[in-house]
């Protein structure tokens, strides 16, 4: 059962959690955090949208997000990536550092407020790590949130 409070603040606090979470995520080869712990914090968001609204409203929202494929596509990706490495002789190897593509300007010397673009294939293992994170921790509590909250007639 949820309460007008509940609904309300979800409706504040879910858009600023996503946005932390992808924060954390984009932000991870520079401050504390990474793909997981962005994942999560997403997930989280994701996870209060679930438990705030009725199984209709619920389905509604999650029944065009396909986490399945989003998980796969997060683990499919960091593995890529990792296989790129091997173009240095091993895997996971930054590659990309400091190549001027995508993610792989070279990084300024001296003191500098961080760079988004420095991380070369940190930057890529981190979104598809938090890609992966978020579709199977939401994947869960979906599954939990359909098993456990039946309507009284279902029991």
């Amino acid at each position: 059962m949820t309460t007008a409070i509940i609904r309300t603040t979800t409706k504040i606090l879910a858009p600023l959690i996503l946005v932390f979470g992808s924060y954390i995520i984009l932000h991870g080869h520079l401050t504390p955090g990474g793909g997981f712990q962005g994942g999560a914090v997403f997930a989280s968001g994701l996870a209060l949208l679930i438990v705030a609204n009725n199984k209709e409203k619920v389905k509604e929202l999650f029944d065009k997000v396909p986490l399945s494929q989003l998980e796969s596509l997060g683990a499919l990706g960091f593995l890529g990536i990792g296989a790129l490495g091997l173009m240095g002789y091993t895997f996971l190897k930054n590659v990309i550092a400091d190549s001027g593509f995508l993610f792989g300007a070279p990084t300024p010397k001296g003191i500098n407020p961080g760079y988004l673009n420095t991380g070369g294939t940190l930057s890529y293992l981190n979104i598809f790590v938090g890609t992966k994170v978020l579709a199977g921790l939401t994947s869960i509590v979906l599954i939990f949130f359909l098993i456990l909250r039946r309507e009284r007639d279902e029991w």
